[in-house]
């Protein structure tokens, strides 16, 4: 039932051995100088028979992060913390890239030293922002200027830098969910009338531009992207998703990258997704490379879409949280440990409901 999961796949330059990915799952647990600890390098390497890990949301700069106890790569010692992370993986026989990220507007001004956070245009986002002393409401943002806009351009390739000397795979840029790339994509959080904005075309600019750099660093085929064409995402919408995200990835593909990633969650998705007509079949059509979908996937139906063409692996989130040993469960057909302690555990510091879940193996001998 499952045998299209477990089908290799290149993806660029990295050989996946199966088509069943770890997708980029924040969990708080490297302590707030952002460094990666043991426990974290514990994790990961739990859960190194993905066909690949793409990383936590990772910070390139101390501007770009703005989540309790969420890892940077911007730091000598974050660069070492990883290090640790990627070499306990890759001694398991497994594959990892860095997920890059910059949150833009949605960094509350706790984590700059009381500094307004940046974004495309001068905006505020809604509900609040979680930070070391509780719930805070976000605050407005101010505009990059286009001179800024190449320091952030240069954080990036630092950080891709950074992910080199940390022994990565490779690089994903977080373009989804929000975010700052996604913050310039989308015209309810671009107003802009340079030429970072207006047009779809325009919107792409900074997408393009930090790819060029991430680039330049890796070569194209360990550079991947990930994207959300799924409706408001933490405020941020656009009034025409298929022309935004139609250049987006024309522009993914003009650079012919390792992969591309979409986030398509249905009405009950996090961050607030709305149920909308999914771009994925248009994207597909655009993207020659291997399309990877992500969220709320059961075993059965990635096994299909696989099958079917719609996508060539599957990118599983909230089930590796539980299931360490993910690819082995689906391959013996047997049930998916439940999680536990949610989501209290997902974010919280400490073992609990982060490296303290059995494999199958050991749940039986138990």
């Amino acid at each position: 039932m499952h045998e299209p999961l477990f089908q290799p796949l290149d993806l660029g330059a990295i050989r996946a051995p199966n088509r069943i990915l770890m997708a980029p799952l924040t969990r708080g647990r490297s302590g707030q100088d952002g460094v990666p600890n043991e426990m974290v390098a514990t994790y990961y390497r739990q859960r190194a028979g993905a066909g690949l890990i793409i990383s936590e949301a990772t910070g390139i700069s101390r501007e770009g992060l703005g989540w309790p106890s969420a890892p940077g790569i911007w730091t000598d010692e974050q660069v070492a913390g990883w290090k640790n992370v990627t070499k306990a993986v890759h001694d398991a026989g497994g594959r990892i890239m860095l997920q890059m990220w910059h949150m833009g507007r949605l960094v509350h001004p706790d984590f700059l030293g009381g500094d307004a956070p940046v974004s495309a245009s001068a905006t505020k986002a809604p509900d609040h922002a979680h930070t070391y002393e509780g719930r805070k409401d976000y605050e407005p943002a101010r505009a990059l200027t286009v001179e800024e806009i190449a320091r952030v351009v240069g954080d990036y390739r630092q950080a891709a830098v950074n992910a080199r000397e940390a022994g990565f795979d490779g690089v994903q840029l977080h373009g989804a969910n929000g975010y700052l790339v996604d913050q310039f994509l989308r015209d309810s959080t671009n107003k802009r009338t340079d030429e970072y904005g207006g047009s779809a075309e325009n919107r792409t600019r900074f997408l393009r531009e930090v790819l060029t750099a991430l680039v330049d660093v890796w070569g194209a085929d360990r550079v991947a992207v990930r994207l959300s064409p799924n409706g408001e995402t933490q405020g941020c919408d656009d009034s025409d998703p298929a022309a935004t995200f139609g250049a987006a990835t024309r522009v993914i593909e003009e650079f012919g990258l390792a992969f591309l990633e979409l986030r398509e969650p249905g009405p009950d998705g996090t961050f607030g997704a709305t149920e909308v007509p999914k771009q994925s079949p248009m994207i597909r059509e655009i993207f020659s490379g291997p399309l990877v979908l992500n969220s709320d996937y059961t075993p059965e139906e990635a096994a299909a879409d696989v099958a079917s063409g719609k996508c060539d692996a599957v990118a599983f989130g909230r089930p590796y949280i539980s299931n360490p040993d993910l690819d082995r469960r689906i391959a013996a057909g047997a049930d998916l440990a439940e999680n536990v302690n949610v989501p209290q555990s997902w974010y919280l510091p400490g073992a609990e409901g982060y490296v303290d879940y059995p494999t199958l193996e050991e749940q039986e001998a138990a």
